[in-house]
């Protein structure tokens, strides 16, 4: 039972040394934070791809906090354990014209909600499409030296929207102390997301999440984030690659031929396949010295292939 706690209503759309803190904590003590879904809210169970329409994106992507943790100094590094996460029952993901790897081959809205349960994300119950749970905070960063206000947007040499799957429950964050007690925010909860993030947006969902901060005097070498992971067995992928001189331009094409080989072979729509990248396929580097090219990969694991039927 975490002894300490941020309400949802603690929360900042930037990261800022001069806000105050929300709490003040000691060194190893575990807190849980009840944040809000990266829309704010504004996308809700029942919203439909009209809805985007009518958000406003100035108020995406807040970060509950910050947290003043005692004994914090600059150039400390401050030890974020992941302990629990706790998501509700649907997520949402979302095509937004002009954001994303290929925004300019989608360029009309798209929205998906899914159904969240039993270990996985149901994108099409009929057709027994799902993808496997994997929550994390996309969102966790400390304050930095200069002062703002940043963006909650970007991700920096600090944290903030660093968007990485892999810090989940069992796995540490280090993140370098910049300001004294460090003002650590965390946010854009994720029940899934494959590396890359491709069209824009995981699986957004609100979530209450406990961690551990600790403040560590030991690791003066922390400059950007560092984070240790448990490691699960990856099974077996389908890939398709990008090959080209310039590493954009691979990796939108390793992107691209997923989409047409999902639709090929399972008959997915265009929409569907580029959500499906986004949130279960991960994008990895195979190739950097050849040159002059360069080798990119956009994975899919046969887990999540395996449930969908052939066209």
């Amino acid at each position: 039972m975490s002894i300490h706690s941020v309400k949802r209503e603690c929360a900042n759309l930037v990261f800022d040394n001069s806000i105050p803190p929300a709490l003040h904590v000691k060194s190893g003590s575990e807190i849980t934070f009840d944040c809000i879904d990266a829309s704010n809210g504004q996308i809700t169970a029942d919203s439909t791809v009209e809805t985007l329409s009518t958000i406003n994106m100035a108020l995406f992507n807040p970060v509950n906090g910050p947290v003043f943790v005692d004994g914090a100094q600059p150039g400390d590094t401050l030890q974020v354990d992941v302990l629990r996460i706790e998501n509700p029952e649907w997520g949402w993901t979302g095509l937004f014209p002009g954001f994303g790897l290929l925004a300019d081959e989608f360029t009309e809205p798209g929205l998906k909600i899914w159904k969240l349960g039993e270990g996985f994300a149901w994108f099409d119950e009929k057709k027994g499409i799902k993808v496997p749970l994997r929550p994390f905070a996309g969102e966790m960063g400390v304050a930095q030296k200069t002062k703002g206000p940043f963006s909650t947007i970007p991700p920096y040499h600090t944290g903030g929207n660093i968007d990485t799957k892999h810090i989940t429950v069992g796995s540490t964050l280090f993140l370098p102390v910049e300001v004294e007690g460090g003002l650590f925010s965390i946010g854009d909860g994720h029940a899934a997301q494959g590396d890359g993030e491709v069209c824009g947006s995981a699986i957004e969902t609100a979530m209450k999440i406990t961690v551990r901060l600790s403040v560590r005097k030991d690791k003066p070498y922390t400059k950007t984030p560092h984070f240790s992971t448990v490691t699960e067995p990856e099974g077996e992928f389908y890939c398709t690659t990008g090959v080209d001189s310039d590493m954009r331009e691979a990796t939108r094409s390793a992107v691209r031929n997923m989409i047409e080989f999902l639709g090929a072979e399972f008959g997915l729509g265009r929409v569907d396949a580029y959500i499906l990248c986004s949130v279960a396929g991960d994008l990895r580097m195979h190739e950097v010295v050849d040159m002059p090219n360069y080798v990119i990969g956009m994975m899919m694991p046969t887990s999540v292939l395996g449930s969908l039927n052939k066209a």
